[in-house]
């Protein structure tokens, strides 16, 4: 689908605050992956939670999936770039995430659910986004859609980059999600040696980019692969402009900071200690899913 363009014009780019490497790590049943945004930059990155980018050609790095495991308080993002993996879950949902696919759940009250690979061999990459819910919405019902790779909406600026907008709005083209409270900006941009990419970003939301190909730079600071670029914030800044030597690829995401405290155990994401026992109590003992 052609779309129409309005191009994002960014007057003052935001500078990068830190460059951040990620932490190799594990998670479900021992599938490899890098923890990008961590535990000590939730608050810096309000609403968001959590990154972590998965690859590999070897099977079993990433075999074993990630079986039955629960989430209460906030929503998951799966954006896979090649791979299978199977989504089923408390509520009945079932759904393929295939090449260029979005899983977006809210976990809400609670959901367990198992995310398993539906292949044998090959390469599996992709993201997994965690973005926090504000105190109202914790308790909501689950919910959870599968988003084909025609349904994220893919544009081409003047200057020859790719933008799928999964989230929120780029050049004026409307993601495939949206939104109210946390107003998520979530865009995978694939850009051409000598590209130069402008994003308006509201200036009281945080950001930043993770590059999965080439490097970048961000005035005179270089993004190196593999690095997520924290975007200062700045009362006067307009968005960001991004700018590729060779040929890049990153994801850029920003949102509307909750401002609320953060209490995390886990799968579990609240506002208070005594949520997080109740959500334990509550998995512990079969209520998780039907707990009001």
């Amino acid at each position: 689908m052609k779309h129409e363009l309005t191009p994002d014009t960014v007057n003052l780019s935001r500078a990068v605050e830190q460059l951040v490497v990620g932490q190799a790590t594990s998670d479900g049943a021992g599938v490899k992956l890098t923890r990008v945004l961590t535990q000590p930059y939730q608050y810096r990155l309000d609403p968001f939670l959590m990154l972590d980018a998965f690859g590999s050609d070897n099977p079993d790095e990433y075999i074993a999936g990630f079986p039955d495991h629960p989430h209460r308080g906030f929503e998951t993002i799966t954006y896979m770039l090649e791979g299978r993996m199977r989504h089923r879950d408390s509520a009945g949902n079932e759904g393929l995430l295939e090449n260029g696919g979005v899983q977006w759940m809210t976990a809400g009250r609670g959901v367990i659910h198992s995310e398993l690979p539906e292949q044998e061999n090959g390469r599996m990459e992709g993201f997994q986004l965690w973005l926090n819910l504000a105190g109202k919405d914790k308790m909501i019902p689950a919910w959870y859609r599968d988003f084909k790779q025609a349904d994220i909406p893919e544009l081409t600026t003047d200057a020859g980059a790719v933008v799928r907008v999964i989230a929120g709005q780029s050049q004026g083209v409307q993601g495939a999600m949206q939104r109210a409270t946390t107003e998520p900006i979530y865009l995978d941009v694939h850009m051409p040696a000598g590209a130069m990419f402008s994003q308006n970003i509201p200036a009281d939301f945080n950001a930043f980019i993770y590059v999965y190909r080439g490097e970048v730079s961000i005035g005179e600071q270089q993004v190196p692969l593999q690095r997520m670029a924290i975007l200062k914030k700045w009362p006067s800044a307009d968005g960001v402009k991004i700018q590729a030597k060779g040929d890049a690829r990153f994801i850029l995401i920003a949102g509307k900071p909750l401002g609320e405290t953060i209490a995390q155990y886990g799968p579990f994401v609240m506002n208070s200690q005594e949520e997080i026992f109740k959500a334990i109590d509550d998995f512990q003992n079969g209520r998780l899913v039907d707990a009001a």
